[in-house]
This record gives structure tokens, sequence and C-alpha cells, in this order.
């Protein structure tokens, strides 16, 4: 099998794993190739600042597991391919001097056992690091079980390390993924963290200190192939944060790719909008300062479908409201529909200088559609209590509409009314789906 069949095959497996970001990291370039800047993947960004151009690709698809939800499981029948270390390195030397990538991610299945397949990826990226000096960005996979030595040298060659949790609770990886474990996977974690926090104090003391996995660590978690609530999966994020230090936890949508009787049918969609707001929930733990209780809980434990989490939590917490952008501190413009981090901290230095109306909160970045309902300014003296119907109106996403999910038929305006349909309920000041 010539490189282009084993390319065509190990990346065609790698398209499932989504944890795949690679800011954080600070690599200048010097003598060698490439260089990898905090912002992003080398030196090159999409038009939205998004970091671009990665190679994705896997060790190899042989893999003695046989995960129930994996395409590259052992009992499924697929066309297998394994790079060696130096095909690998010398593909990727000379993809990046095409210039179609700016650095590597680099995952595997488990051939022959965890710490095999360690070995021929740490050679891989070691042969790029030492022999071709490449200084690019590189992600890698931590296969759960290898020996804790693997996981120190990846670490020290490798930019960002993960480890897939999978699933969202032992008893789903004991069914659909038998010779994974629990502990197998948070052992290595525990490790990353650890060296981690060593790492930066021997970079206090010995300034060339070598780097050990500079752009954090990432776990990944199937959604959907398993009856797991949104509360149980942003409970197991929330403790991963706060116990491991992870830079961020990905949440894949269940894409039927095997059959087997354990799964959902092969015919069912991927629950894409699920995936979306557990993405925006999770943003609200990482960046707003919430905390689950806040957002979701066990007697409501999915996600609004039809308002995003934080308009969700707004609507439902309207004693807070209208929050003075004059006067409010940031903990408390963060929770304003419409208001970002971003844009809540240009707003605390601005007002130092005048009153803040409609006009410079734009100019600041608020997002006025959502925030005018909640916010009093230099001249909007009033807020949400006024008009809660149009706020309702304005925060309904608009988007869900294209993932399946009626939105059109909302509002009424033959009438000059508006009214929700009949899976869906006004509690009070709340809006409430009840599908």
């Amino acid at each position: 099998m010539d490189i282009l069949e084993k390319l065509t095959i190990l990346t065609e497996g790698a398209k499932y794993d989504a944890a795949c970001t690679s800011s954080g990291a600070q690599r200048p370039g010097q003598k060698g190739l490439g260089n990898t800047l905090k912002a992003g993947c080398c030196h090159s960004f999409s038009a939205d600042g998004r970091c671009i151009s990665l190679l994705k690709v896997l060790q190899t698809n042989y893999c003695v597991y046989d995960c129930k939800y994996c395409v590259n499981r052992v009992s499924n029948e697929v066309v297998r391919a394994a790079f060696t270390p130096a095909e690998l390195a010398e593909l990727t030397i000379q993809f990046y001097r095409r210039n179609y990538i700016e650095g590597l991610f680099l995952s595997s299945g488990v051939h022959i056992n965890p710490d095999h397949t360690m070995e021929q990826m740490i050679k891989t990226i070691e042969l790029l690091r030492y022999s071709y000096n490449f200084g690019g960005y590189i992600h890698a996979k931590t296969i759960p079980g290898a020996a804790p030595e693997l996981v120190q040298r990846l670490g020290l060659a490798a930019d960002r390390l993960s480890v897939n949790i999978e699933l969202p609770s032992e008893a789903s990886l004991k069914l659909l993924a038998p010779h994974k474990s629990k502990q197998a996977i948070l052992k290595p974690m525990a490790q990353i963290r650890d060296g981690q926090s060593e790492n930066k104090q021997d970079l206090i003391k010995y300034r060339h200190a070598p780097h050990f996995a500079a752009a954090g660590q990432a776990t990944q978690m199937i959604i959907g192939a398993t009856p797991e609530s949104d509360y149980q999966i942003m409970k197991l994020a929330f403790g991963l944060y706060k116990q491991y230090a992870l830079k961020r936890v990905f949440y894949s949508a269940y894409i039927p790719a095997v059959e087997d009787n354990l799964l959902p049918a092969c015919d069912t969609k991927p629950p894409l909008l699920r995936e979306h707001r557990l993405y925006q929930a999770d943003f609200l733990l990482r960046q707003y300062k919430f905390t689950v209780d806040e957002i979701i809980s066990e007697q409501t434990p999915n996600f609004n479908p039809y308002l995003d989490p934080k308009c969700n939590w707004a609507i439902n917490n309207m004693q807070y409201f209208p929050v003075d952008v004059n006067k409010a501190c940031l903990e408390e413009l963060l929770r304003v529909p419409g208001i970002g981090p971003v844009s809540a901290r240009r707003i605390i230095t601005s007002r130092r200088h005048s009153k803040l109306g409609l006009p410079e909160l734009k100019r600041l970045g608020v997002v006025l559609k959502r925030a005018r309902y909640f916010i009093l300014a230099a001249d909007l003296p009033v807020g949400l209590k006024s008009d809660k119907e149009s706020a309702l109106k304005a925060l309904l996403d608009p988007t869900i509409h294209s993932l399946g999910v009626e939105q059109l038929t909302l509002f009424d305006t033959t009438q000059g009314e508006w009214a929700l349909p009949p899976a869906v309920t006004i509690d009070g000041l709340g809006l409430t789906a009840t599908n």
C-alpha cells in the first residue's frame, strides 16, 4: 500500500475526533521549520480568527479494542493501514513545505497494546521535533493505559495532549467500550495536570527548561449514544475542569457509523442542536462564571431547545434585571444576554470617561437585540419589565429552524399577538419547552 492510500484511509478514520483546537502554546520559530503562536496554529489564521490547517490523521486504524460506537473497532470490517514514524514525519514536513498545513493533530487506534501505540506516536513526533527541527503546533492523543514514562515523553514533545473520556458515565463506558476503564482514562489526566504544575515551577527557576504540554490538555465525550441527561454531562464537565485543569471539554454529537444493537438506529439524526447547547453552556462555565446548577437542574435536566442557556437563565431570573451598565460590576454585566467577556470589559473601561447609551454600547460590541431588554443605559431608563413579550421574541433562537425545530410559526402576525406552539408554555416569566 502506497503513502497516498494510507493517507486516505487514516485521515478518513480521524474525522470523528472533535478535540482539535490549537490555541494556547508559544513556540517561536528559530532555525527550524514553522512556529506556534498563542493565538492559534503556527502563523496562519482564518478570517474569523480561528486556527486553520492541521493535518488530522491516525498513526494507524488497527485496533484491538471493540468499542461499539467506533468505526475502527476490531470487529468492524474496514481497510486497515498504518504509518511508520518515518513515513508520517516525512509526510507532515512535505505538507508543511507546500503550505498545505501549519501543524499536526495525531491520534491512533490501539495497535497491539497501548504502550506500543504510544511509542509509535512518540517516535513520529520526536522525528519532527529533533530530526526536522519542526516548531509548528502538535496536538497528540494520549492512549489510556500507556505507561506514565511514555505520557511524560509525549508531553515534552507535543504542545497539547488529550485523553478522551469517551462517554458521560462509567456505566456507559462499561457497556459500549468494555476494554476501557474510568481509572485508565483519569490516571493520565492526573499525570498531565501534575506535570504541567511541576513544569511551571521549573520554568520559574530555569528559563530554558523544556515545556510540558504547554497548551494544556483536553478531552472529548460522545453525546446521544447513551441516555445521560444534559445535567449529568455538565456536572461531569465541570468536575473535569476543576479537578484536572482541562483547557476544553469537547462534545461530539453521536454520528451513526456502525451498527450495533446497543446503539441508536443508523437512521437516527445526530443531536446537533443538543451539542450546540452543551457548547454554549460550557462557555458559561469557563468564561462567564456560571455554575452548573444555575443554568440547569435535576428537575429540568435537559436544555431548552428554543433558548440558549444564558437567555433561558435570564428569563427565569428576572429579579436580577435590569442591570445599569454605567454602575454594574463585571460579574453582573456578564449575566446580561448580549454582553460577553470582551464587551463587558470594554464597558467598564469606557464608562470611566462618560455615561454610556445605546450607540456607545453598540460600538463596544454589545448585541443590543438581546441586551436592551435587560439593561439600563443613559438613553434607556426602562428595562425588561416594560416589554416582556418583546424580550421573549427577541431571545428565541432563530438558528433552530435550520436544525429541524419549527419556529417560523411561533408568531401570529395577523392578530398582532405572538403565540407559542403547543409544545412550549410560558410559566410566569419563564419559557419552558415541554417536548
